[in-house]
C-alpha cells in the first residue's frame, strides 16, 4: 500500500496544481472582466454618466450602464442599482451598494482565491507525507536487507529519493503559488478601491442631480 501511496502523492500534487492554477486563471479573467481597463475608459464613462445626471435623464443613465461594453463591469451594474434606488438616500444607498459588491462580486473572488491558498498549505504536506512514506520504505528495506547480508545502495537510494523528491515538488509548487495568490489579492485589492472611488464620484452626482 505505501508503494501506491507513493505513486499516488505524485498524482495529487499534480491534479491540486492544475486546479490552482485554473482558479488563478479564472480570478484573473473575471477581475478584467470586472474592472474598467484603464483609467481613461473609466472617466469617459463617468462623464457620460455625469451629463446624464445632469439633465436628470435618470433612465438614460440607466440604459448607458446596460449597453454591451459595461455588461460585465461592477461599476455600470452598481449604478443601474443606484438609480433604481436612489430615493432611499445616498448613506443608505452606499450601504446597499457595497453589500451588493461584497455579496455578488468580492465573495466569487474571495472564494477562488481561498482555494489557491489552500493549495498552497496542501503541497507541502503531500511533499511531507512523501518523505514519510520514503522514510518507512528506506527502513523496511534496511530490514529485509540486514536479514540477507546487506543492503543493496540502489533500492535504498530510491526510497530515499523518494522522500527528497517530494518535498522538493512540494515545495515547488508552493513557492511559486504563494507569489501568483499574492499578485492576484493585489489586483483584487485594486478592484476594490476602483470601485469604491468610482462610485464615490457617481453618488456625489447622483446627490447633487437629486437635489436640483
Amino acid at each position: 500500500m505505501l508503494e501506491i501511496a507513493d505513486k499516488l502523492i505524485y498524482v495529487a500534487m499534480g491534479l491540486a496544481t492544475v486546479y490552482a492554477l485554473f482558479c488563478a486563471v479564472l480570478l484573473i479573467r473575471k477581475i478584467g472582466q470586472k474592472k474598467f481597463s484603464n483609467s481613461r475608459v473609466a472617466d469617459e464613462f463617468l462623464d457620460e454618466i455625469r451629463d446624464s445626471l445632469t439633465e436628470r435623464d435618470f433612465d438614460g443613465a440607466a440604459e448607458l450602464c446596460d449597453t454591451p461594453p459595461y455588461w460585465s463591469k461592477a461599476v455600470p451594474q452598481l449604478i443601474i442599482v443606484a438609480l433604481a434606488n436612489r430615493q432611499i438616500g445616498p448613506t443608505k444607498l452606499r450601504q446597499m451598494l457595497a453589500e451588493k459588491f461584497e455579496r455578488e462580486v468580492l465573495s466569487d473572488l474571495q472564494y477562488r482565491h481561498s482555494w489557491i491558498g489552500t493549495v498552497v498549505k496542501t503541497a507541502p504536506m503531500l511533499g511531507l507525507l512523501g518523505t514519510v512514506i520514503g522514510m518507512i520504505l528506506s527502513f523496511a528495506t534496511i530490514a529485509s536487507a540486514s536479514s540477507q547480508g546487506g543492503v543493496n545502495p540502489a533500492d535504498l537510494a530510491d526510497k530515499i529519493g523518494v522522500a527528497l523528491y517530494t518535498t522538493a515538488i512540494g515545495l515547488t509548487i508552493a513557492i511559486p503559488l504563494t507569489i501568483l495568490g499574492a499578485w492576484v489579492q493585489v489586483r483584487i485589492s485594486k478592484l476594490t478601491d476602483s470601485v469604491q472611488e468610482h462610485l464615490s464620484e457617481f453618488l456625489a452626482d447622483l446627490e447633487a442631480a437629486m437635489q436640483e
